[in-house]
């Protein structure tokens, strides 16, 4: 994360003398801790849930797929609102109740006497998970200047991303070693600690932001310009969560192995791409960036669906994986350019409620459509993202403006 703290400090120099000592310290590697706790524990739990659902509450698919995806239910509602109190100047707050509201959401799940309990815990999760990023993006964003926004959100984005892709390994590594109740009190414990980080956090650029204006209407929420590229997003994250909510059953059901893997696979591909892929995504229209990420989750989506083997189903989980991996920065960057980079926070926060969305979507449906067989699922999945490849070919994407050389790393 060192360049993003570069990025964000260069950032801030300029722009805040006058508000705050320049050489104040920068919120965003402590930031960026809080929000890999929190994710951590949400990704841990993608893993835990769908045997924990079948095993105790004799649950099928279709209530695997409900309890995974109303957690992205609710955080699809809560974003646009985080990032309006993120801009306002309240992100301590948000993110600091976000990492509480985590580590309950863990608890009841783990020790809910019902199914019904367990979905209300998983709301509480999904609005933690929610108010944990979209609250802490303006808070590193609050001086960057708009032309470095897409990019500085861009590697912030990495700590949320790894912890919701690291967190399936976590849960294997702690189960075999410790067993299944360590796995969720480790979960519950990651919230606090994301809690505790984001709340000793100083909040010294946070004093001069205006406040936001009272909400009048829609539209201060989900700023114009954020549909097309959320909905671009909600269809690509249709195949994630296909994947998140069935892959591991998939693997139990069809190939006897397998499961404890899965998602860790998935992840592994993801974070690379992401990492080893960000450079070259700076030197491409973030459109054609779109575009090549849905085609390659498609391919990979189908592969599963399709597949015999073990080995078949994991380079088809990879490649969904890789095809996932920066749609993210393009995302932000295609959002911010429509929406000229005012309210950044409300702005992403609108777009990625729709990721929410098509993972609340995926969980249900996917599962119904298992009565058709596990292929019949990942299929779909994969229809949606070459229709969402469409979709992005149609949008606009006008030029980044470059910052001064000097100010890149």
């Amino acid at each position: 994360m060192s360049e993003l703290d570069d990025d964000a400090t260069r950032a801030d120099q300029p722009r805040s003398h006058a508000a705050h000592p320049a050489d104040a310290p920068s919120p965003t590697t402590r930031l960026a801790v809080s929000v890999f706790a929190g994710y951590l524990a949400f990704g841990a739990t993608l893993q835990l849930l769908p045997p924990w659902i079948a095993q105790r509450f004799h649950g099928g698919p279709l209530a695997v797929g409900v309890a995974v995806g109303i957690a992205f239910g609710a955080a699809a509602v809560c974003r646009p609102l985080a990032g309006r109190a993120g801009d306002a100047g309240h992100a301590r707050t948000t993110v600091a109740g976000a990492g509480i509201l985590i580590t309950v959401g863990a608890l009841g799940q783990w020790l809910a006497p019902a199914l019904g309990i367990v979905m209300v815990a998983r709301l509480l999760m999904g609005i933690g998970e929610a108010a944990l990023f979209n609250g802490a993006l303006p808070w590193v964003l609050a001086e960057v200047p708009a032309e470095r926004r897409g990019r500085v959100a861009g590697w912030f984005g990495l700590s949320m991303w790894s912890g919701l892709a690291l967190g399936p390994l976590v849960t294997v590594v702690t189960t075999q070693l410790a067993g299944l109740a360590a796995s969720w009190v480790a979960v519950a414990a990651l919230g606090i600690l994301s809690a505790l980080v984001a709340s000793t956090t100083s909040r010294q650029n946070l004093d001069h932001v205006a406040p936001a204006p009272r909400i009048t209407s829609w539209r201060d929420v989900l700023p114009r310009g954020s549909g097309l590229p959320g909905l671009i997003f909600g269809a690509a994250a249709y195949g994630y969560g296909t994947i998140s909510a069935l892959l591991v059953l998939y693997l139990n059901h069809s190939m006897s192995a397998g499961s404890s893997i899965g998602l860790t696979v998935f992840a592994a591909a993801f974070l690379f791409v992401r990492l080893a892929g960000s450079p070259v995504a700076d030197r491409l229209r973030r459109k054609i960036l779109a575009i090549v990420n849905l085609i390659v989750e498609a391919s990979g989506l189908l592969v599963v669906a399709t597949a015999h083997t073990l080995t078949a189903a994991l380079i088809g989980t990879a490649l969904t994986g890789a095809g996932v991996g920066l749609m993210f920065p393009a995302i932000v960057a295609l959002t911010l350019n429509r929406v000229k980079g005012e309210r950044a926070g409300a702005a992403v926060g609108a777009a990625s409620s729709l990721w929410d969305v098509g993972i609340m979507i995926a969980g249900p449906l996917g599962g119904a459509l298992t009565h058709l067989g596990y292929p019949a699922a990942f299929t779909a999945a994969a229809t949606i993202a070459c229709a969402a490849a469409l979709l992005a070919a149609t949008l606009a994407d006008p030029a980044t403006p470059r910052a001064p050389r000097e100010s890149r790393p």
